[in-house]
């Protein structure tokens, strides 16, 4: 009756306060943490700039003495302080590493939206040419290929483009786990995926008052280090009504902005409003 209509109202009333107190913690939560990267950059670029007067200094330094006449441990001196130098500008950026007696073992932790993931390993040798010794690198990224390109004229590039293919790999399986694990009563069927997870594949279904509307999308990621697609198609069947047709176009264009599950999440909000 009236008694039990009120009931329902106040609970839903409840859950709508609880979801927008939620909302507003996630968006503080994301601010700190915004905040404390724009901190962590700082004090990246600013170290960055203090391993480039030091590695100068050390150039200097070599210049000013006769090759001929440098000695093996002078030499290896200088190798072993340009490597520490290289180590601490990339403590910041998420790539640690520690001298070996063969050359020097990194470490690269990938994150995504303030999540730590997985961390991957690479050996390298270090004392006449610069070479892999054994890593943890997935087979499906690229590793030769940027090996090939920038392990023997600048290792710090290498590293650098290195960890942007591991972190955007692990963002794109991050987002399609999230989808899986928390709106697998909306994915119709398998989600179907690449070991890169570079193409994502799904059927998924978005409830609108009583109705329920099917979808298809096909999402491609062209941009190996980026975690968000650079082609999106959503498509719903051919006797689709017109405003079902322009919600697709929208879905293509949220997919393209938004992580994954959180384009499903204002989803789920609509449908709710």
């Amino acid at each position: 009756g009236l008694l039990g209509h009120l009931e329902m109202l106040e609970m839903r009333a409840h859950e709508a306060a609880m979801k927008q107190q939620e909302k507003e913690q996630q968006e503080e939560k994301l601010a700190r943490l915004k905040a404390r990267v724009e901190e962590l950059r700082l004090q990246r670029d600013e170290l960055r700039a203090k391993v480039d007067l030091q590695e100068k200094q050390l150039e200097k330094e070599g210049a000013t003495t006769d090759p001929a006449q440098a000695s093996p441990k002078a030499v290896l001196q200088w190798k072993i302080k340009s490597l520490q130098a290289m180590l601490r500008v990339f403590y910041l950026t998420g790539i640690s590493g520690k001298l070996t007696r063969h050359g020097t073992c990194f470490c690269i932790s990938t994150a995504y939206e303030g999540t730590y993931l997985d961390s991957y390993y690479l050996d390298l040798l270090t004392k006449s040419e610069v070479q892999i010794y054994r890593h943890s690198v997935p087979p499906f990224i690229p590793l030769e290929q940027i090996a090939k390109q920038y392990l023997q004229t600048d290792i710090r590039r290498f590293l650098s483009v290195l960890s942007d293919h591991l972190n955007a790999y692990a963002g794109r399986r991050y987002q399609a786990d999230q989808l899986q694990e928390h709106f697998s009563d909306q994915i119709k069927g398998t989600l179907q995926r690449n070991s890169l997870c570079n193409l994502l594949v799904f059927n998924y279904n978005v409830s609108s008052g009583s109705k329920t509307f099917p979808f298809n999308a096909r999402l491609l990621y062209g941009d190996l280090c980026r975690s968000l697609p650079t082609e999106v198609i959503v498509s719903c069947t051919s006797d689709a009504p017109a405003s079902l047709t322009e919600a697709a176009t929208a879905h293509s264009d949220l997919f393209r902005r938004v992580p994954l599950h959180k384009a499903f999440l204002s989803f789920s909000s609509a449908g709710e409003t």
